[in-house]
């Protein structure tokens, strides 16, 4: 009754729950044979009709796992691609994914539609475990109909949202589709809306996941764009709204599906993934390692794992990681290793805006955002990308109460008409709003440079930080001490004899004078100063001392962040 292409008409999909009455003949029982007969051969009748009806049952679901056929199995493994259920026994532990909704079939009768079913349709959908924490997944099925969607489709993922917001874990999607199944028309985009609807209301109650391991084009995008983290496959996965063809008829650009859509472009232009991998086992693998940092939902902690790491480890090195000369870089990731366990960082967004360095970690056990400046590039300047980036990162540890520790050594923002023009000044108050908004405990580091309206800007006391810590090496001023000469003794540099050595000397009377760390101290913008050698100890403590804190906002329906 299969086909290779795995396609079912309606009347054979009916056909499923009958036998062939020329090869299986049946015969009812008669009064006669229950009156005549023995009580075994009555139960032996009615055990015959139940084992039709199972190996039915079996013959419908062997059916459903076969996708579109093997033809097209073997079409998409020849792309160097996983089928939905291949990848779904990746992301779960072995032998713990439950299926669901493995006999819905669309409805639509047009254009042929009405002769072709698939059981399943184009999406896998189901519920497993992830180191043994319960997690809901779909996975849109390209072998069939192109993984298209459906209304069918759309229904069987909506109904996985739902399941997973009543039960409070998290949903990872697998994406593998040509967009809106067209013939289906308006109902296919009605469809999309649905899964946009929930991804939106469901956004800081259970993290959502996407992983583009195939094309995603169209409205299709949007689904993956609401959701928390996406994960891209380098060489399969794309998105874009519009594809080649249409850009070229519209815009006269030329531009290829990776140039356009690929995970290189989206990893270090467009910011819409955080993740990128070679291999679909090595991307889905590293999805499980995220899934270890984050609580299950908005009203849990995020796990806790025990280390071997002592929170009273003490970290000599980092006395003489900063140069004494304020100008030269080095590498924030080299202080945020130092002082998590076990160098364990797993680090988000890693190719986009690399000023700015944020990701997961752990301290005695638990699990921490960590932001920070990097130094090695542009200075460690907050700039557009990199305000939006800090931003997204900590409105999303604030969601899933996962504390913030911010390592600060920042010259300012980036000055520039490009960064004028492209609206600095709002991307910059999307991190003033992320940080004054945030409940969960925040804590900052001060390494070196803290400057004018970015050193407020990266978790300052100002904004409701906890606790905030400076090394001996840091500077706290409107701006650095050469601007600052420049400007306020212009004219008596102008007048002196040496000039430049007047201006040294001001420099160094202005640092020595200004930009110390014991002047935010006195004025308790400070909580202390401390050895760099005791940073670890001394956050692992604050944590403790903030486990139970309580914060607020003032009551509304929501803020109206600068976006």
């Amino acid at each position: 009754m299969s086909r290779a292409i795995g396609d079912i008409t309606s009347d054979e999909f009916s056909l499923f729950l009958i036998r062939d009455s020329s090869s299986k003949q049946r015969s009812r029982t008669s009064s006669s044979d229950l009156v005549d007969g023995s009580a075994g051969g009555v139960v032996t009748a009615e055990k015959r009709q139940i084992d039709d009806k199972i190996d039915a049952l079996d013959a419908m679901r062997q059916e459903s796992l076969k996708g579109g056929g093997q033809d097209r199995i073997d079409q998409q493994h020849s792309r160097g691609k996983l089928t939905a259920r291949e990848r779904l026994s990746l992301l779960m532990d072995e032998g713990t994914f439950e299926e669901m909704d493995s006999f819905v079939t669309h409805r639509a009768t047009d254009f042929g539609l009405g002769e072709r079913k698939v059981l399943g349709d184009a999406v896998v959908t189901g519920y497993g475990q992830v180191e043994g924490r319960q997690v809901f997944a779909f996975a849109q099925d390209f072998t069939v109909m192109g993984g298209s969607l459906s209304e069918a489709v759309s229904q069987k993922i909506c109904k996985i949202l739902d399941l997973a917001v009543k039960s409070g874990c998290p949903v990872v999607g697998l994406n593998d589709s040509g967009g809106a199944r067209i013939q289906e028309g308006v109902t296919s985009l009605a469809a999309y809306g649905y899964i946009f609807l929930r991804n939106t209301m469901y956004s800081g109650v259970i993290p959502q996941i996407s992983v583009i391991v195939g094309p995603s084009a169209g409205g299709a995008v949007y689904s993956p764009a609401i959701t928390d983290f996406v994960f891209m496959v380098k060489g399969t996965g794309q998105m874009y709204i519009t594809g080649p063809d249409v850009i070229k008829a519209v815009t006269g650009e030329d531009v290829t599906h990776e140039d356009l859509g690929g995970a290189a472009t989206h990893a270090t232009r467009s910011g819409v993934a955080q993740f990128v991998f070679e291999t679909e086992e090595e991307c889905i693998n590293e999805v499980r390692h995220l899934l270890s940092f984050l609580p299950s939902n908005n009203l849990e902690d995020a796990p806790v794992e025990q280390t071997d790491d002592p929170a009273s480890r003490r970290e000599p090195d980092l006395r003489y990681l900063v140069p004494d000369d304020s100008n030269l870089p080095y590498d924030m990731r080299e202080v945020i290793y130092k002082i998590i366990d076990d160098e364990e960082f797993m680090e988000v967004h890693q190719n986009f805006a690399p000023n700015v360095v944020v990701g997961f970690g752990r301290m005695a056990g638990h699990v921490v955002g960590m932001v920070g400046n990097q130094p090695e590039y542009l200075a460690g300047v907050l700039d557009i990308d990199a305000s939006a980036k800090a931003a997204r990162f900590i409105r999303f540890c604030d969601c899933f109460n996962i504390p913030i520790v911010t390592m600060v050594d920042v010259p300012g923002f980036m000055p520039g008409v490009d960064q004028e023009y492209g609206g600095i000044i709002r991307h910059g108050a999307k991190l003033i709003f992320a940080y004054a908004e945030a409940t969960v405990p925040k804590i900052a580091v001060i390494t070196r440079k803290a400057y004018g309206g970015a050193y407020i800007v990266m978790s300052s006391k100002h904004l409701r930080s906890d606790i905030n810590l400076a090394w001996p090496s840091a500077e706290i001023a409107v701006m650095g001490a050469e601007g600052a000469v420049n400007i306020i003794y212009r004219e008596e540099i102008t007048k002196a004899e040496d000039p430049d050595n007047k201006r040294h000397e001001l420099i160094q009377e202005y640092q020595d004078k200004f930009t110390t760390p014991y002047i935010a101290a006195s004025r308790g913008f400070l909580d202390d100063v401390i050895d760099p050698a005791d940073t670890r100890v001394q956050i692992i403590k604050a944590l403790e001392m903030l486990q139970n804190k309580r914060d607020s906002l003032p009551a509304k329906k929501h803020g109206n962040i600068p976006l």
